[in-house]
């Protein structure tokens, strides 16, 4: 017997557009930020490759390890824009599933919204660098100012602007899968989020390969594969690392819970097992940025060393090893600021209905703070360090023993550590604080679920 299905597809769809536009703006503004740095990253890099002369490959290789230390977190961070626009409708695209909607339109649905999304922040974004160039192009380099080199051509703007949308659309589709095969899963939260161990042996035979062929460039011959070796070493190694953070925090966590003693512990390590792969993103822009810490310190060390020669054209690269080194670290902040703040708003809204469910059961909000908190502070230490391991281990082959350990590459490492754990800290800060605002609103997240 034939159902009408249609009214009810059509309030679950409003309900579906009311939920998407209510939480637009953050991945609107994770977009934006990944364009404009991705624009300024590219336009700053522009000079390097203009130069041709005997010490240009000096600068050319050091651009493109700055490029893939950047562009690598940026583009992971965009993949999780994508899939924050998309993940909050899950359950309305299950039941959208489940009263009949065929798996065409739900994938459409999301991948259209996810797509403007992406054009509204990337545009935005591009405005935004726009704003900046004339100021980046006051930087010198070799004694010079980048000037007009700071300016991308209009078809290279309009380029990364579609990679963003397309980056924007595959996240999103791909991160609807559980919901177009098993939408009465989703609709029940019964879906694994798949930690699997196999996760952490892939990243360790990465980077096992990555320290092989850093040891091996000298072997390479032509500059122009040194290059490419050296940014796939540390692009790929970035890359593991991320494929291998929520398998090592379902462990940590899975500990924790056996030793857990006070209730906030058993939250937090309850919290992190519902989602490795979440909690994974609310911290990764930290380990993202302690792999760029070790690179950085390297870079003082190196550029303290050569202070101490002669010539012009050794203090003008000591002078622009310095001011490279500043600029990275500056984005790689501005990354882990933008990942933090998007993914604890998120992580908040995504918990709205349980936290009130908590509330009206009569669990202090004191407890819910303290849980929120210790879930994602707790496991930062852990994830920086490995982080800063597989970076060091990169190097080793390149720089020696003795650079890797002078005092300015360990108060460099430190001093990356703990601006990135304020930062996560002020971004958890800010989360806690929109609980007392989900709370006082119950209404808007109690029947989020049903």
């Amino acid at each position: 017997m034939a159902i009408r299905l249609t009214p009810y597809v059509a309030r679950s769809s409003g309900g579906l557009r009311e939920s998407g536009l209510r939480d637009a703006g953050l991945p609107v503004l994770a977009f934006g930020t990944v364009t404009a740095l991705l624009l300024t990253v590219a336009g700053g890099s522009q000079v390097f490759w203009s130069w041709n002369d005997s010490i240009a490959g000096t600068y050319q290789a050091l651009a493109v390890v700055a490029m893939v230390l950047l562009i690598v977190p940026l583009l992971t961070l965009g993949a999780s824009a994508a899939r924050l626009a998309a993940r909050r409708r899950d359950d309305r695209l299950a039941s959208l599933r489940l009263l009949g909607a065929n798996s065409a339109t739900v994938v459409w649905m999301t991948v259209i919204e996810s797509t403007v999304l992406a054009a509204i922040g990337a545009v935005a974004g591009a405005g935004l660098y726009a704003c900046m160039a004339p100021f980046l192009g006051l930087i010198q380099f070799r004694g010079h100012a980048i000037g007009s080199y700071a300016w991308l051509p209009l078809p290279a703007i309009l380029m990364c602007i579609a990679a963003v949308c397309l980056l924007a659309a595959v996240s999103a589709a791909l991160g609807l899968r559980k919901v177009v095969v098993t939408p009465l899963g989703v609709r029940t939260r019964q879906t694994a989020d798949g930690a699997h161990w196999v996760r952490g042996l892939v990243a360790a035979l990465v980077v096992v390969v990555g320290v092989v062929a850093m040891g091996m460039l000298s072997s390479f011959g032509a500059f122009i594969v040194i290059i490419a070796v050296m940014g796939g070493c540390f692009g790929l190694a970035l890359l593991a690392l991320n494929l291998m953070g929520p398998w090592v925090l379902r462990l940590r966590a899975s500990a924790q819970l056996k030793r857990a003693r006070r209730p906030e512990q058993l939250l937090a390590a309850r919290t992190v097992l519902e989602s490795p792969k979440e909690s994974w993103r609310q911290v990764g822009g930290v380990a993202m940025t302690s792999f760029v810490g070790v690179f950085v310190g390297v870079g003082m060390a190196v550029a303290d060393t050569m202070g101490g020669s002669a010539g012009d054209e050794t203090a003008l690269l000591v002078r622009d090893i310095n001011t490279g080194i500043m600029i990275t670290l500056l984005g790689s902040f501005l990354m882990v600021a933008c990942s933090a703040g998007v993914n604890q708003a998120a992580a908040v809204l995504d918990r709205a209905s349980t936290l009130v469910a908590l509330d009206r059961v009569g669990m202090p909000r004191k407890l819910m703070v303290a849980a929120r908190v210790r879930a994602v502070m707790s496991p930062l230490f852990l994830v920086a360090g490995i982080s800063a391991a597989a970076a060091a281990a990169l190097v080793l082959p390149l720089t020696g023993m003795v650079l890797l350990t002078q005092p300015v590459v360990f108060l460099t490492i430190g001093a990356v550590f703990a601006a990135g754990f304020l930062l996560v800290r002020l971004a958890v800060a800010a989360g806690t604080a929109q609980i007392s605002q989900v709370l006082a609103r119950p209404e808007r997240y109690a029947n989020t679920d049903s």
